[in-house]
């Protein structure tokens, strides 16, 4: 892996993955260059343009990124979706292959996925499955999706295995077309399979401006610093490749500890910083096993999930709220993660692998970037174990958990016994 910083201070960090190697590009104000930027990742320039924009990214976000691609002679067509994970499902991609097919979109054109973590799943799958495959470039809005979602080629879709979702309606609005979920329909139901149906897709290019992140709320800011502190609770099992010359995997997790602050301030320095320190750090992870392929004694990219089996048993239950105030529900992606982390850390000290202290040193991280690590309004944990079933890491009908340990490390646990997991929920239940 190699990464450079120019005296701009736009930072370039290479996955290296053979034939399917690609650059994440960070900096402030690169969708003015998104055009250019595409033409050089594709070695042409495009004759169309796919851009599958959220409703959440503002307008004037989207004309300049579809302006670039004007501007390189692309012709563009834009589809704009609700980011919801109720609507990241078979319907919505379906509705979003029909426009591609519509637009005559070929096999050399790419997809561009501007927004959040919901467009870059949808938008990356359909690229993968489009004519067996076309380009997709990924272009995060939210902090989240940048540190995360964006990086690694994972793509997918939800599966609502217990209720269908909402109906999709459709809007015709000069060339965009708009698909919003109708929550009178919304089924609460632990039966949202999140990313069930996906495949690996590489992007050809991820474009990080973090400029955009000056309009991002301040809830959705917190909730993408959970991930950047996921990073810091595995780092050390991250060990860099032989061939990478950057800097040790604890160097890198204890600058992102330090930046939690500037970030919060919205000092785009710091925020360019984080964004590339994070990115860094999962792209060993990636380089080292695309697929998630590595046994459970290996560890390797399943460490990435640490927190997330918890958070997906909890994360679909649209009445939870990280307050107080039923009106802050659902949970946002992030804000599942960050309890489903201290869950996974009494789990790990319930095991033995750790103590209690580490446990409230995990909270305490959380904490600091303005995320609950207590939730009210739970039901039994034999539901919740009953739904972590449902996790894509199970093999052979066992669960497997990555537990945190001291010293920046995790492990994978197959099978862990059911007392732990239920000591596991206790430190995040609320009353």
């Amino acid at each position: 892996m190699t990464s450079t910083t120019s005296g701009s201070g736009d930072h370039r960090v290479r996955v290296p993955l053979g034939d399917r190697a690609y650059d994440v590009l960070v900096g402030d104000g690169l969708l003015d260059r998104l055009g250019e930027l595409t033409a050089s990742s594709l070695g042409h320039a495009p004759a169309r343009a796919c851009v599958v924009a959220d409703l959440g990214v503002p307008e004037a976000t989207v004309i300049r990124a579809t302006a670039s691609l004007h501007g390189s002679g692309a012709g563009v067509t834009v589809f704009r979706l609700e980011p919801s994970e109720r609507v990241k499902n078979l319907a919505t991609l379906e509705h979003l292959l029909r426009e591609l097919a519509h637009s005559r979109h070929e096999r050399t054109d790419p997809v561009i996925a501007l927004g959040g973590g919901v467009v870059g799943d949808l938008a990356g799958f359909a690229a993968g499955v489009y004519r067996r495959g076309c380009p997709v470039i990924q272009c995060p809005t939210t902090l989240l999706s940048m540190v995360d979602a964006s990086v690694g080629g994972k793509t997918g879709v939800n599966l609502a295995a217990a209720a269908l979702p909402g109906q999709e309606h459709e809007h015709h609005h000069r060339h965009t077309r708009r698909y919003e979920h109708d929550p009178a329909h919304e089924a609460d139901t632990l039966g949202l399979l999140k990313n069930f149906i996906g495949v690996f897709h590489q992007p050809s290019l991820v474009l990080a401006d973090v400029g955009v992140l000056a309009s991002l709320p301040e809830r959705d800011l917190r909730a993408g610093l959970a991930e950047c502190v996921k990073h810091t609770l595995i780092a050390a099992s991250a060990a860099p490749p032989e061939h990478d010359s950057g800097d040790p995997p604890e160097a890198l997790a204890a600058r992102i500890e330090r930046g939690l602050a500037g970030v919060l301030a919205r000092d785009p320095s710091a925020c360019a910083s984080m964004v590339a320190d994070n990115v860094r750090l999962k792209a060993r992870v990636v380089a080292g096993d695309e697929r998630e392929l590595a046994s459970s004694a290996a560890g390797g990219r399943a460490l990435l999930n640490l927190g997330h089996t918890f958070a997906h048993a909890i994360e679909p239950r649209s009445a939870l709220s990280p307050t107080d105030n039923p009106a802050d529900a659902p949970l946002r992606h992030g804000e599942a993660v960050a309890i489903g982390c201290v869950a996974a850390a009494a789990t790990s000290a319930a095991m033995g692998f750790a103590d209690a202290g580490f446990v409230e040193r995990v909270r305490e991280l959380f904490e600091t970037a303005g995320l609950a690590t207590r939730i009210g309004g739970l039901p039994s944990n034999e539901v919740l174990i009953r739904a972590m079933g449902h996790d894509k890491k199970v093999s052979g009908g066992r669960l497997r958990l990555v537990l945190p340990e001291p010293g920046a490390q995790a492990r994978v646990v197959e099978a862990p016994p059911s007392e732990a997991i239920d000591a596991g929920w206790s430190a995040v239940r609320l009353g």
